[in-house]
């Protein structure tokens, strides 16, 4: 829920009313709807969502607001409002095109990355730069009007052209939340691999592609089998788990490790049952549970939704990561951090279990 804390709740407010800029120029170019009716239905949904927001600063005990549920008041119930109010204005997937681009540029440069990764000998080393990919792959987030800005003029290269100097560039450690060397030194100590992990993935393109897919390389390397969880529905530029397996597929068919994988089923996709950019853990589909139950002994939480906005603090049976870019200055505050700054949590599994 928000509250009045270091970040008051109007400035959480103000976080989403930026991020309105962003979806009406999608929501504007969306082929999905004819042009004709596109302005019409873009002023609707601004109309909609900014009326939402205007009634919370008021009011903000409010539990609803033009038949659109505002209680509990959480950065969950504002992204469900906003993307109710893309529904009613007949947008349902507004950054297709962007998502489809931009993993169409990362398929490219992804044989790249693994061959760095394949270069480097030392395995303690090569998971700390897979991590590094999912922390610089993290900055493609349409969710955010900062990173969404620096999307918008990233050229024709994509996000995914700015990878490699975004990874280079990272913000010098201590980090916000700094596990870095325990998850290190954890995974380097333990006789024997985990047996399964699960990673809530988050935005398409560079993010699932450069960074994620190499992640789940490097734990399949050591003989982890790997589950990707997606949302089942669109939501922001989040990949869905209907988009993750053939994207899966083509970034198989130029590596034989991860043909391997997906062929033995040591590699796979599940729908997390989400729909939002946020996730709710208590609520994922029977296909999450039954993987978690079925020797599940690593969790995995990616991007700043999945990952710090909601479930930073979450604790699990298991040992788990929570990593991701802090985009929003807000959180940075937070979290006593700085803009583009690091989240990379580690907590190891309850003692005994």
């Amino acid at each position: 829920m928000l509250s009045e804390g270091i970040v008051t709740t109007n400035e959480w407010l103000h976080v989403f009313r930026k991020s309105i800029p962003a979806y009406k120029r999608a929501a504007a170019a969306d082929p999905a709807v004819p042009e004709a009716a596109r302005p019409a239905a873009v002023e609707a949904f601004e109309r909609a969502f900014a009326g939402v927001l205007d009634a919370l600063e008021r009011d903000p005990t409010l539990e609803e607001v033009d038949g659109f549920v505002t209680a509990p008041l959480s950065c969950a119930t504002l992204c469900r409002a906003r993307d109710q109010a893309l529904h009613r204005a007949g947008f349902f997937d507004i950054f297709k095109p962007l998502k489809d681009r931009e993993n169409d540029l990362a398929l490219k440069l992804l044989p790249g990355v693994l061959r760095e990764l394949d270069a480097e000998p030392d395995a303690g080393r090569r998971l700390e730069l897979a991590l590094r990919g999912v922390f610089a792959g993290n900055i493609f987030d349409q969710g955010c009007a900062e990173t969404a800005a620096r999307t918008d003029s990233s050229g024709e290269g994509g996000a995914s052209g700015t990878f490699a100097a975004t990874r280079a560039q990272l913000l010098p450690r201590p980090w916000a939340v700094d596990d870095l060397d325990a998850l290190l030194s954890h995974f380097a100590s333990r006789p024997q691999p985990h047996r399964k992990a699960i990673l809530f993935v988050d935005n398409a393109g560079p993010d699932v592609v450069l960074g994620m897919v190499p992640l789940a390389r490097e734990l399949l390397k050591r003989g982890t089998q790997v589950v990707l969880a997606a949302n089942e529905a669109p939501s922001i530029n989040d990949i869905t788990a209907g988009e993750l397996r053939p994207l899966l597929a083509r970034a198989a068919d130029a590596d034989p490790l991860l043909a391997r994988c997906l062929a033995e089923r040591a590699l796979r996709v599940v729908s997390s049952g989400n729909d939002l950019g946020v996730i709710d853990l208590s609520e994922v589909s029977r296909e999450v549970a039954a993987e978690a139950e079925d020797g599940c002994d690593l969790v995995v939480c990616e991007g700043m939704g999945r990952g710090i906005e909601t479930n930073l603090r979450a604790a699990f049976g298991c040992d788990s990561a929570k990593l991701g870019m802090i985009k929003h200055p807000e959180v940075a505050r937070l979290l006593n951090g700085r803009m583009y700054d690091i989240v990379c949590k580690f907590d190891p599994a309850p003692a005994g279990q």
